[in-house]
């Protein structure tokens, strides 16, 4: 039996800001059970629903020095799909009103939880062969494990990977504060280890510990050895790509399953969309009070609405993306100038456009169900999920060639008959209108290739399944 330990910030459902939850919370139910024995820490957080914290079990509590304080680490458990979780629990750190608050209170609260979560180990009796970080949240891991820990025996053989899910967010600081506040020796902070640009970098210490370095997607991997997507972190992992690995993120098929959703109002399959599908589409248009029409070519897109998400192209030529025969569905929040571009387009075109500036599961679950296409312009995507369930849900994308979003979606060929989507290169705002007006023509001019289109894509695996044979033959290697 393989131990694996998974150490993360968040992990559904307990606790989720982003994708890496989803990574956290499902992939582990994916492992092949006789031969992996995969367990997840995560820390208590004071807004894990109470239905959940009602159902965790003490298992034991010790005191920990961070730097020059003593802290106290308590440890519980429970069982959750067939997975055993660990939480951290010191209301100190972990007492607030989000998971993240930023700022150096942030750097602090991940120094505890990451050393918490090797210092308990000994006192669970859990005896990981590989402890599996993500993001920069848990890259002291790897710093304290081989470090500070390694005169103890019981840590010896324990291999460490670094998943990045997106390298923008490092946790940097400058070095003598962490060096205060961590305890960590003074030889770490130089620049063949933890320091970048004067600051002191958690993720990069993860990266330069870890025996092996994986992010969510192939293309990504490629793409963060070069200094546009590098973050400025490229020249380390050109230096590490020997140990350097994509897997593309799943999704839960049992949760996005348009035969079985409960917040769609019609269910369809592979077989039955040409006939229910369209259903979907109307029921949406009337709750958003848009015309409702079946043959209206409808695209949507929920999302973050931040620059990363390649939204200034669609502010570029939105007048006519919002032609006389396309509606347009937007869900999400974020930026105020895109949280307003979009009202303002609803103001605009009413009937032809629909802007839901809040975050809503049912709906995003609706617009996945009801759309024809779904548009992800993004100008970096280290993984995405929304293409995923798009290609799930017989919703077209059309994307920009860009990290996982150029792994997962082939573009269409009229020539071959073949692609599950349609996709564009160069971060271009009529490249992007381009590629639209094309998508709208297969829709409306040859219906055939249309659904042919919509048959390959749902014939897809994205499921976590096959992420975790991936990740299973990493583990075997190391």
């Amino acid at each position: 039996m393989k131990n694996i330990l998974f150490v993360s910030s968040e992990a559904v459902p307990f606790i989720k800001t982003g994708g890496l939850a989803d990574v956290a919370g499902s992939l582990p139910k994916a492992f092949n059970k006789d031969e992996f024995d995969v367990r997840v820490i995560i820390p208590k957080y004071r807004i894990i629903p109470d239905y959940l914290k009602q159902q965790m079990q003490y298992r034991t509590h010790f005191y920990m020095d961070l730097g020059w304080q003593n802290q106290y680490v308590g440890i519980l458990e429970m069982q959750y799909d067939g997975v055993t979780f660990y939480f951290v629990d010191n209301e100190h750190y972990f007492s607030g009103d989000q998971a993240y608050e930023g700022g150096l209170w942030d750097l602090e609260k991940f120094a505890f939880f990451s050393k918490a979560a090797l210092s308990c180990l000994p006192a669970i009796g859990f005896h990981p062969d590989i402890i599996h970080c993500h993001d920069w949240q848990t890259g002291l891991v790897p710093v304290f494990l081989k470090n500070v820990f390694n005169d103890n025996e019981f840590y010896w053989n324990i291999k460490a990977v670094m998943t990045i899910h997106n390298l923008k967010f490092q946790g940097t600081w400058d070095p003598k504060t962490i060096m205060g506040m961590t305890g960590l020796p003074s030889y770490l902070f130089t620049p063949d280890k933890m320091e970048a640009y004067k600051d002191a970098n958690y993720l990069k210490g993860g990266i330069v510990y870890a025996d092996y370095i994986t992010t969510v997607s192939e293309t990504y991997a490629q793409e963060i050895q070069m200094p546009f997507y590098g973050e400025g972190l490229d020249g380390l992992m050109r230096a590490r790509n020997n140990c350097l690995m994509g897997i593309v993120n799943g999704i839960d098929y049992d949760e996005w399953n348009p035969e079985t959703d409960p917040m769609i109002p019609v269910h369809y399959n592979a077989i039955t969309f040409r006939k229910e599908k369209y259903k979907d589409k109307c029921a949406l248009q009337e709750e958003l009070g848009l015309e409702v029409n079946a043959d209206k070519f409808m695209i949507g897109l929920v999302s973050r609405l931040t620059d990363q998400k390649g939204l200034d192209l669609v502010d570029y030529v939105m007048d006519q993306i919002c032609a006389d025969d396309v509606q347009f569905v937007v869900l999400g929040t974020g930026n105020a100038k895109y949280e307003n571009m979009f009202r303002y387009f609803a103001w605009k075109y009413p009937g032809r456009v629909s802007a839901n500036i809040f975050y809503s599961n049912e709906r995003s679950h609706k617009i996945y169900a009801a759309c024809d296409a779904f548009l992800m312009p993004s100008l970096f995507e280290p993984c995405g999920l929304s293409q995923l369930m798009s290609l799930r849900y017989g919703t077209v994308p059309i994307v920009r060639e860009t990290g996982g979003l150029k792994d997962t979606v082939e573009p269409y060929n009229e020539y071959e008959s073949t692609g599950t989507g349609f996709s564009f290169a160069n971060y271009n705002a009529h490249e992007m209108l381009n590629t639209i007006n094309y998508a709208k023509h297969v829709f409306y001019n040859n219906k055939r290739e249309w659904h042919k289109i919509i048959d390959r894509g749902m014939a897809r695996d994205f499921s976590w399944n096959t992420s975790a044979r991936r990740y299973e033959d990493l583990y075997r290697m190391l």
